[in-house]
């Protein structure tokens, strides 16, 4: 199983081609916030299945905010991040994750790509394709093959 993971696109369409084709393998595509709008463009380039929370940008939309997904028999927490302050640090989500047992924690919000492992649980954060805030626009994908994870980030 192969995730492809997208965050903070913030209608910035003209790189969401080039954003899908560093995805175009994966099994399922999830799209973090920011805006949910996006997946519109995406699902002209990707034709499986795209799994989509709201981010603080996100308004007036009948999207949730966050979601548990079981993938491959490992429970993916869904979320922007804004609501946990990662831009601070990641001790609310970290908390959050260990309540819901997660085995991998997707979030964006920074516009900056993280990959950590503490306490059993993978955080992902892809960056941003378009706005990042360290000048290194990417996405992220998780394969999970045999029950084990490995997180990448990939620039576009």
């Amino acid at each position: 199983m192969l995730i492809g993971v997208i965050s903070d696109t913030h209608r910035y369409t003209w790189v969401i081609e080039s954003a899908v084709k560093k995805l175009e393998d994966s099994d399922i595509i999830i799209h973090l916030g920011d805006n949910v709008q996006d997946i519109n463009e995406i699902a002209k380039y990707y034709k499986g299945p795209i799994i989509n929370v709201k981010g603080n940008c996100d308004f007036s939309v009948d999207v949730p905010g966050e979601r548990l997904e079981v993938i491959e028999g490992k429970r993916v927490f869904i979320t922007h991040g804004h609501r946990y302050d990662v831009k601070y640090d990641l001790s609310r989500l970290k908390y959050k994750a260990l309540e819901l047992e997660a085995d991998i924690v997707l979030f964006g919000h920074t516009h900056v790509s993280k990959i950590a492992y503490e306490n059993g649980v993978w955080f992902v954060n892809p960056g941003s394709p378009a706005l990042s805030r360290d000048g290194f626009n990417s996405v992220a994908t998780v394969k999970i093959t045999e029950g084990k994870i490995n997180p990448s980030i990939k620039g576009i």
